[in-house]
């Protein structure tokens, strides 16, 4: 009776230990993923949670993903990329024009009229940062994902149909590119964060924004006003976005659990997210629709009023990336091409 009574706590120990262990084992790493989107927007909901519910399950619990929604850890979108730098958060999703002038070779993807295709583009963007930003631009951080969201649109309380409608209108610009674009239009640039959009409508602070369909649910635009403005077959312009992750976390990690963040990053994650949050467009302008909204399509000759228009901010964009010591043009060119071939390989 002694010897198994004896038998029996030590193999009770045992199991002890070993539970200890496996539930040591299993939360060995957390991360904490900061953003500016609330948790039900479509970028947080159909892209950040999958990418951090496939790290836990290719680390078998290993990695756990804390999910910072709203801007929760503190601060303003545009200190995301320092937040990341400096390990106040372990990895951001974050616009890079939040920042303007600090990753200048990223705006080729931004300017009007660049992107036929967002799986394409954002292709194209991963590609290219791997030859040219990494190791320059990127350099503090470890980037998971390159992308672009759908189409950029325009979204006012009058209708715009042509680039002088825009006159004397004050319009939401998310980047250093779209904000010259509305410069040349005649309109006011108001710089601010996507999640200040709702608020700058309903105030009267804006009378208009740009930003593709499928954030304008999430800030509830198609209530707010109820005239939007497409392009046929073309983009007026879109967004830069990263995945980025702190440098020291990401090389702290053991060789296995950096295999499994490095097979849930790269070109194939990037094409995902660009498409994903492409695809996302057509339920949200549906809403538009159903609200018996005004939507604008600008097509054939009347798309080449605009791209007229707008052609100064090409000029622009490559003597300001001179003085940087950047040959813009051949950004540019590249990016076309790039974008090109990816559009031949993805279709």
């Amino acid at each position: 009776m002694t010897i198994r009574k004896n038998l029996i706590s030590a193999l009770g120990g045992v199991a002890i230990s070993a539970l200890a262990y496996s539930s040591a084992y299993a939360q060995e790493v957390t991360l904490k993923l900061h953003q500016f989107l609330p948790a039900q927007a479509n970028v947080p909901k159909l892209v950040l949670d999958v990418w951090a519910d496939n790290v836990e399950k290719d680390s078998a619990g290993r990695i756990k993903v804390d999910r910072f929604p709203s801007m929760q850890l503190g601060g303003k979108p545009p200190e995301l990329m320092d937040q990341v730098v400096n390990g106040v958060a372990d990895i951001v999703w974050t616009v890079v024009g939040y920042t303007p002038g600090r990753f200048p070779s990223t705006e080729v993807f931004e300017m009007p009229f660049m992107m036929k295709d967002a799986r394409a583009l954002s292709c194209a963007y991963w590609t290219m940062f791997e030859k040219h930003m990494k190791d320059t631009e990127f350099k503090d951080v470890h980037i998971l994902g390159t992308w672009v969201h759908g189409p950029g649109m325009i979204h006012t309380a009058d209708p715009v149909e042509k680039p002088s409608d825009l006159n004397g209108m004050k319009i939401r610009g998310g980047s250093r590119t779209v904000n010259q674009l509305l410069e040349l239009v005649g309109a006011t640039p108001v710089g601010m964060p996507v999640p200040a959009v709702t608020e700058g409508l309903s105030k009267g602070v804006i009378d208009g924004t740009t930003i593709p369909w499928e954030v304008t649910t999430a800030l509830k635009v198609p209530e707010l006003v109820e005239n939007h403005t497409e392009f046929d077959g073309v983009a007026l312009y879109t967004l830069t976005f990263v995945l980025a992750m702190n440098k020291a976390k990401y090389d702290s990690l053991p060789d296995d659990l950096k295999a499994v963040v490095d097979k849930n990053s790269g070109l194939e994650f990037s094409v995902f997210a660009g498409g994903t949050q492409s695809d996302a467009d057509g339920p949200s302008r549906a809403v538009a629709v159903e609200n018996g909204n005004n939507i604008v399509t600008i097509s054939g000759d009347d798309i080449a009023e605009w791209q007229k228009v707008v052609q100064p901010v090409y000029a622009n964009w490559v003597a300001d990336m001179k003085t940087k010591g950047i040959d813009g043009q051949a950004l540019i060119d590249e990016a076309r091409a790039t974008q090109d071939k990816c559009l031949s390989q993805i279709k």
